[in-house]
């Protein structure tokens, strides 16, 4: 997964939470960087067709960017489920969004065949708990 997986990821449940488009200020919010950053990431997903962007309304993925970050989603519900129920990692959460994006396609399949994962995945992905509904550990919200 690389960045602009992570951002596909982000807009999507956001998209989800909010149940409308993306604003720039809250994508760079729940990512950590900074709007400018943001707004150029924003650009080069449009560029790709991945994003609808219009200034001042917020940015939706189209059709092929859903289905990336629905993959994106996926594999980080895959190294989420892995770290926290198999490795049993306390701070799985920060491993996880550290290593989804260097983790490729590959791996991510040989780690999903040890967690036996749900065929409802990723919808198995809450996002307003930011949980997947699989874990089976008690996760709070990570504190803003």
């Amino acid at each position: 997964m690389n960045t602009a997986d992570q951002y596909l990821k982000a807009i999507y449940l956001i998209q989800e939470m909010e149940d409308g488009p993306a604003s720039t200020g809250t994508l760079a919010d729940m990512l950590d960087v900074s709007p400018a950053s943001a707004n150029e990431m924003i650009g080069k997903l449009e560029g790709r067709g991945l994003a609808d962007h219009e200034k001042y309304k917020g940015v939706r993925l189209t059709d092929e960017g859903i289905a990336r970050a629905r993959d994106a989603l996926q594999t980080y519900c895959i190294i989420e489920r892995f770290l926290a129920n198999v490795l049993d990692v306390e701070d799985f959460r920060a491993e996880a969004r550290d290593l989804e994006a260097v983790i490729d396609d590959t791996v991510a399949e040989r780690l999903d065949t040890i967690i036996d994962r749900n065929p409802n995945c990723p919808d198995c992905f809450d996002a307003e708990s930011d949980a997947c509904r699989e874990l089976e550990v008690e996760c709070e919200r990570p504190a803003d």
